[in-house]
């Protein structure tokens, strides 16, 4: 196995040659490793970029007013798409793109329209306050749809430090867990750096890739202070802290 650090700001990403490739071309190997980094960051980034559209519309969707809030599938990809417009400088599907990648940007295109589709029901409920539909909610739906498209070509997965997942589903495994505690929890590691590793998963080879997520001042009402009190979707908040590591976009690219 083998393994290397990225910074990850934006979308800029840095690949370090391996010691003494420096003078000669890249590996296939190395090119092989840098495509599927690539296709990892842009998974994460579309993740967010719809995640966004639905923490900018949380108010209307907990609106108690019933009827269409005009939240469709198709136009929080419009939304998302925006979003990740203007992180990475680039739509999410555009010319010259790698296929597989493509492929994978595409199901989770559907997979976040499917999502916003099937709850139309819940979004425009007539008389409900708080839907319950809040932004990790959305995501880990989104990802579960994205599963069933893509079968076993990639996973991608919210997860966090065991101590903080709240949906048993998204319990870190034995590599992730590992990654999470010594590197990215690690006082030394570099904020916003993502983990990378070629290794193995279910007995397949794969690309891994954890990419931290932190607490924002918006996310503190869920999961901040004082710890143990009851937040409004009806979990103890953590106790956390604005810039603390809240969760772990893991991306898993099979070969």
């Amino acid at each position: 196995m083998f393994e290397r650090r990225f910074g990850y700001i934006g979308f800029v990403l840095v690949i370090a040659l391996a010691a003494g490739g420096l003078a000669g071309a890249p590996t296939r190997a190395q090119d092989s490793d840098a495509q599927d980094m690539e296709t990892a960051l842009r998974l994460a980034s579309l993740l967010r970029s719809a995640r966004s559209a639905i923490s900018a519309n949380q108010d209307l969707i907990n609106d108690p007013k019933g009827g269409d809030k005009g939240l469709t599938g198709d136009h929080v990809l419009v939304l998302a798409t925006k979003a990740y417009l203007e992180a990475n400088g680039t739509e999410p599907l555009h010319e010259g793109q790698d296929p597989k990648e493509a492929r994978l940007i595409a199901a989770q295109m559907a997979a976040i329209r499917a999502v916003m589709d099937e709850n139309q029901a819940t979004i425009n409920a007539d008389g409900v306050g708080f839907k319950g539909f809040v932004p990790a909610v959305f995501g880990r739906l989104v990802n579960e749809n994205f599963a069933v498209l893509v079968g076993a070509e990639a996973r991608v997965k919210v997860t966090a430090p065991p101590d903080l997942v709240r949906n048993r589903k998204a319990l870190p495994d034995d590599w992730e867990t590992k990654v999470i505690e010594t590197r990215l929890m690690a006082p030394d590691w570099p904020k916003g750096q993502v983990f990378a590793e070629a290794t193995e998963l279910d007995g397949k080879p794969v690309y891994r890739v954890l990419v931290p997520e932190y607490y924002g001042a918006g996310c503190l009402s869920c999961h901040g202070e004082p710890a143990g009190e009851i937040d409004i979707t009806g979990y103890p908040k953590e106790g956390g802290r604005e810039g603390d590591l809240g969760g772990v976009i893991s991306i898993s690219i099979f070969r």
